[in-house]
């Protein structure tokens, strides 16, 4: 039996070739030019009672589209809110996995994000009625996101409007009356 010859392939360019595969392979997202943000809008919401007190948190809506020809399989989105004048401080925030990678967000999809604050003011009256009450702060909102190893991408800072639901919607601030 006689030996069998192999090509001789040079060392350096199979190493060379799976590098680069790698490296394209390893890339890191960038959500502002993978991701489309529109409808974006921030207003207060109000919370479940408890009792006779009233809850009003502000909140942040945004729809994220993905304008890629791939799904994009891990999608987050973050909130901060800050209260005007003491921007130095966060006043809340709200975290979501808008697309886990069970769920992703499919190429040319889009999907509806509603972030509310955890932190919101409290009162024994209608909740319209807080706006008015001389220790409330209009808000503002920082709203990031980030695409799998991305790093956070701030969307935009917007004021939360002095109003009470998104626009469009009908609100109702007091329970309707038993009949």
């Amino acid at each position: 039996m006689g030996a069998v010859i192999l090509p001789r392939v040079p060392v350096g360019r199979p190493l060379l070739f799976a590098s680069l595969l790698l490296l394209a392979a390893c890339r890191r997202p960038d959500p502002a030019k993978e991701l489309a943000f529109s409808a974006l809008e921030a207003y207060w919401v109000v919370d479940n009672p408890v009792g006779q007190t009233q809850y009003l948190a502000p909140a942040v809506r945004l729809v994220i589209r993905n304008q890629t020809e791939s799904p994009q399989r891990t999608v987050e989105a973050t909130a901060v809110f800050r209260r005007v004048g003491e921007e130095d401080k966060t006043w809340g925030s709200d975290w979501r996995r808008i697309a886990p990678s069970g769920k992703p967000l499919l190429p040319g999809h889009d999907t509806l994000v509603v972030l509310k604050s955890d932190a919101r003011y409290t009162s024994t009256g209608a909740p319209a009625g807080m706006f008015e009450n001389a220790e409330f702060k209009d808000a503002l909102v920082e709203v990031y996101v980030r695409l799998g190893s991305s790093p956070w991408y701030k969307v935009r800072q917007l004021p939360v409007e002095r109003r009470i639901g998104a626009r469009g919607t009908t609100v109702v601030t007091t329970a309707p009356e038993a009949r």
